[in-house]
Parts: C-alpha cells; structure tokens; sequence
C-alpha cells in the first residue's frame, strides 16, 4: 500500500472503549466485587493512533533503516517497556476492523496478535495483552469481565480463546517476523 492519505484513520469506537479501562502501572489488574486480584498484564492503550510521522520515526528507529516508513502501521498502544500494539494494513481494500494488529518490542521482539481487531478484543478479554499474545508459546485462560464486555458489544466475530486466535493469525501471517527482520539494518 503507497497512499498513506487513502487510508482510514478513525480510532475505532472499539479501541476508545478499551482506552478507558482502568490500565495502571503498566499492568492491567481485574479487581472482582469482592477486592481480590485475579491478573495482569502490561498495556497502555491509546486514545487515538499516533500519527503517520511518529509511526515513521518509530520504525526508521526500530529497523536502523531510514527507508522504513512504517505507513502501512497505526500504532494504538504500548507496553510498559515501550513496545508497540499496532494494526497492520495488510488486506488491500479492506476496513480497518478487518486488519490485522500485531506487537513490535522494545528489545526486538515482534509477532502476529490476531488476524482482525475484533479478535484482538477476545484476545483481550481471555487474558492477554498485545506482548503477551505475540510472544507467547502457550496459553492459560484467564477470562477478563469487563474486556469481555467490551468484546461483547463490539466484536463481529465468535469468541474464541487467545490461543485460538494467536493461532490461526500466526499460520495466516507465517512470515510476519521475518519480514520485519527484513526491513532491519
């Protein structure tokens, strides 16, 4: 993709419901009726993407490659060691709900979250943040109430688990990883 002005740039309402949930000390902690912690995990989700020279700075930095532009990215949150949640506008002509998100780390970490941001809300509600997803090798069901919610009302597609979806985004995008060590220099 070559025109960054063609592309829809709106923050999904879905992305805005997630921003005001109650993300603290880079860890997101589920706090039930009763006061008992039930986990965590570390995102710091945005109120809006950043912009499209941010983005290009961020990826001319995190590649060593002043050619990388990163226009095909719309960062929308971080991790508390300065990762990156991004969706990845990889399906020509298709919404943006319809993208891909995907993680890129501080310390050069990358991978495939889920194939569509309404997957990522299940991801959500199952537990897990973009860094945990991306980098995980095996999956624990933590179920998240009020990120479920969130899942309920805007995702249009099934409820599956984070494993599930990490899955299934990872054999359709197989060479995600590689193709961002491509970019490095």
């Amino acid at each position: 993709m070559n025109d960054t002005d063609a592309y829809d740039r709106r923050f999904p309402a879905a992305l805005a419901e997630v921003a005001k949930v109650d993300f603290y000390d880079d860890h997101y902690l589920v706090v039930d009726e009763d006061g008992d912690e039930d986990h965590c995990f570390d995102f710091e989700p945005d109120t809006d993407f950043k912009s499209a020279e941010w983005t290009a700075e961020l990826f001319r930095s995190w590649t060593g490659n002043a050619e990388a532009d990163g226009k095909d990215y719309l960062v929308f949150g971080q991790d508390g060691a300065g990762g990156r949640a991004m969706v990845w506008r990889t399906r020509p002509g298709r919404p943006l709900t319809d993208q891909p998100v995907v993680f890129l780390g501080s310390e050069g970490e990358r991978g495939v979250v889920a194939g569509s941001l309404s997957d990522f809300l299940w991801v959500l509600a199952d537990g897990y943040g973009p860094m945990e997803a991306a980098l995980a090798h095996t999956f624990e069901s933590t179920p998240d109430a009020p990120l479920t919610r969130i899942a309920e009302r805007h995702a249009t597609t099934p409820r599956r688990t984070a494993a599930e979806i990490v899955t299934e985004a990872r054999a359709e995008f197989p060479t995600f990883e590689e193709d961002i060590a491509a970019l490095c220099r």
